[in-house]
This record gives structure tokens, sequence and C-alpha cells, in this order.
């Protein structure tokens, strides 16, 4: 009897130690697949990240760098060749008032030629005077109807506001290079340049 509750003792112990070192085996097996899960997890975020950041810098330099516009719109190429019609208009009438100032409608000589010296030699000097000047006002009126001509050929073709300065290098002068800013056009509407580059040639 006692021989067998030795035994039975030392069986009891066997399968006690067995159990633990199995419990003992699963406790340290269970953290280590956790880690590798946690690795696993930590490791596949940087990734989703990185094409995020990438993304973001991808649209951040699209919307940093818009199409800077080149040409002016068929719309706004019509709006600017009406101002161009009326100044024209303008310019004609002064043209024809200062002519019907120099020349006789119904001779076609000049005004004055013809007069007799009787009148007082200074009523004669400012007379020349006034058909000088007005000479010189139609001289002027026809080389700006010349210019606003070729500024509605420009228009036709399409190059109109565009600064002739910056047309192949634009040089950054003002906000709209190379084209030549909408006000200043409304202004001066025969002008090939923008003003920053009609100031550096003085």
């Amino acid at each position: 009897m006692p021989a067998k509750k030795q035994t039975s003792k030392k069986n009891k112990r066997k399968i006690t130690t067995k159990k633990v070192t199995k419990k003992a085996a699963s406790i340290k097996s269970k953290p280590a697949v956790k880690k590798a899960v946690k690795s696993t997890r930590v490791a596949s975020k940087p990734k989703a990240v990185t094409k995020k950041k990438v993304k973001t810098e991808k649209s951040k330099k699209t919307k940093a760098q818009p199409k800077k516009k080149t040409r002016y719109t068929k719309a706004e190429l019509e709006y600017f060749k009406q101002i161009l019609l009326k100044e024209r208009d303008t310019i004609l009438e002064n043209a024809r008032a200062n002519m019907s100032s120099l020349v006789d409608s119904e001779s076609g000589e000049y005004v004055g030629e013809n007069l007799t010296y009787a009148s007082h030699m200074a009523e004669q000097g400012t007379d020349e005077m006034e058909r000088e000047k007005n000479y010189l006002f139609v001289q002027r009126d026809e080389k700006y109807l010349s210019y606003i001509q070729d500024a509605l050929v420009r228009i036709e073709n399409g190059t109109y506001g565009v600064c002739i300065d910056c047309i192949e290098e634009p040089k950054n002068l003002c906000p709209t290079c190379p084209l030549i800013p909408k006000e200043r056009l409304e202004i001066v509407p025969i002008t090939q340049h923008c003003l920053e580059c009609k100031i550096r040639k003085g």
C-alpha cells in the first residue's frame, strides 16, 4: 500500500508539472502572437499615411500653380473692339472739324490764302498760327487713326492686349503678364505695352 501511494503521488506531481508547463507555454506564446499582430499593424499604417501625404502634396502643387491666361477671350476682344470703334468715331469728328477750319469746303482752298492785305498784319499772324495748329491736330489725328486700325487688326488676329515685350518671354512685372491689364486697355486702347514695360523703356 505505501508503495502504491508513493507512485500515485509521483504521477500526480508529474501531471501537475505537465499542466503547469503547458499553461506557462501557452501564456508565453500568446503575447508573442499579440506582439506580432501589433507590429504588423504598426508597419501597415505608415504606408497609408505616406499615400495621403503624396496626394495632398500633389493637390497643393496643382492649386498653387494655376495656368496663366495668355490671350483675351472673344467676348473680351469684342468689348475692346467697341471701345476702339467709339474712339475712331470721335477722332474722325475732330479731324473733320479741324479740316473744315483749314480748307474751304466749296473752293477746296486753304482758308485765309486769298485774304486781302487790308487786314492788319497782327491778325494775319494769328490766323497763320491757328492754321498751323489745326494742321498739327489733323496730323496727330491721322497718326492716332492708324494706331486704332492696327489695334483692330490685332483684335481680328486674337493678339490684342498682349504686351509685345512679354509675348515671347514673360517678365512678370505685372500680375496679368503677358497680358496688358484690362484697366490700362480701357484708358489707352491702342497701347501695346503694359505700364511697367513702358516705364522701363522711358
